[in-house]
């Protein structure tokens, strides 16, 4: 059987961090009922009978906003719901993401009992000063409560997020909270540099020169710092911003990066199935309009149709991704060419420009790739 990744999206939270261009909402508690009975609709309105033929859901992942913040019997009647329909792969991996703040003992509990094996903590800094500047409703304090609490319920499996390239955040900040985190020991770490997305309130604040970004330079420091520090603590770089100990990879992720199928539900989820690209709508009350009205169709958009050499080019630059890269003869297997000669003009071109390399099997970033892999990546769009 195919494997396939369900990811539901859960767009409210208790506050909006000024980075943020996710699809999410504060202040309005209100809709949160409405909008997760449309969610449940919108799962139950699938064909599963069909799906269920040829596909096996491996993960699960619910993302947001702030899943942490809804009251935790939304998520439990999701995921009861999931469960009714869906052929489960027995070891399968389900993610919930967490805010602290947003999650005391007896939502954990919960959660464990829904069946979610893998947290994904929010945390970006131990510096409660940067935290506070960035619009985060948390301590360094709060996180380790949370994490703590994680821990002594039975969660193994869980990941911190940081981020670097902060405003006012200093190489000593990152190496604080570096060491913070390497000795509580999580079994994953995601490191992202920040990047300002248009409609954020960073990006305005930047574009008014009010905002005191670390230059270039100092951003590419930090990434190798972080690099280097966790890979000496025994944590494999397994992606471009992700960190795991071995066997502890995000499943959910890697099977995205390897160009396996999923279904997204709720507001502005995406999906890929089908050799089709589709998202719902973003409008919250258009998503919720259109359910309670049993029109889901209409909150769909189809972005593309893949032909098969659409397939091979986003093959590429999805496997570019990975930091052991694309393997030729996995290639070969799924598409039967042979990527050395199918693109042989941008491989050429970019391990001349010492981007790529060519390691035995694999076709993977050097070094100087990793600092420019959009150039890269460009290169298969």
């Amino acid at each position: 059987m195919k494997q396939l990744g369900i990811y539901i999206h859960i767009p409210f939270c208790k506050n909006k961090c000024q980075y943020c261009d996710f699809v999410s909402f504060q202040g309005i508690e209100d809709k949160q009922e409405k909008y997760i009975n449309c969610l449940i609709k919108e799962i139950e309105a699938k064909n599963w009978e069909e799906i269920n033929k040829k596909y096996e859901v491996t993960t699960i992942y619910i993302g947001g906003g702030t899943p942490s913040f809804i009251d935790s019997k939304h998520i439990q009647n999701l995921l009861k719901t999931l469960k009714e329909k869906i052929n489960l792969k027995e070891e399968i991996e389900i993610t919930l993401e967490v805010n602290p703040g947003t999650a005391n003992k007896e939502k954990l509990l919960r959660y464990k009992e829904a069946g979610i094996n893998r947290l994904s903590i929010g945390l970006q800094s131990t510096n409660n000063k940067l935290l506070k500047e960035i619009g985060r409703i948390h301590t360094f304090e709060q996180f380790l409560e949370t994490y703590n609490l994680a821990k002594e319920i039975g969660f193994e499996n869980i990941n911190v997020d940081l981020m670097l390239a902060l405003p006012n955040q200093t190489i000593n900040d990152l190496k604080e909270s570096l060491e913070k985190i390497i000795e509580l020991n999580p079994n994953h770490i995601s490191v992202y540099s920040l990047i300002l997305e248009e409609g954020t309130l960073f990006f305005e604040l930047e574009q008014a020169g009010k905002l005191n970004l670390p230059d270039e330079e100092l951003e590419r420091q930090m990434y190798w710092y972080v690099k280097n520090k966790l890979e000496i603590a025994g944590y494999n770089h397994y992606e471009i911003s992700n960190f795991s100990k071995i066997g502890k990879e995000s499943k959910h992720n890697l099977n995205c990066w390897n160009q396996e199928e999923y279904l997204g539900f709720g507001l502005a989820a995406h999906s890929y199935f089908d050799n089709k690209r589709f998202s719902n709508t973003d409008n919250l009350d258009l998503y919720i309009k259109n359910l309670s009205e049993n029109n889901q169709e209409k909150n769909v958009e189809l972005h593309e149709t893949q032909t098969i050499e659409d397939k091979k080019k986003e093959y590429m630059l999805l496997g570019l991704r990975k930091i052991e890269g694309v393997s030729i003869s996995k290639f070969k297997e799924k598409f039967i060419d042979n990527p050395i000669y199918l693109f042989k003009n941008q491989l050429s071109k970019l391990v001349e420009e010492e981007l790529l390399e060519i390691d035995g099997d694999h076709i993977k970033l050097t070094n100087k790739g990793l600092d420019l892999a959009n150039l890269v990546w460009e290169e298969f769009v």
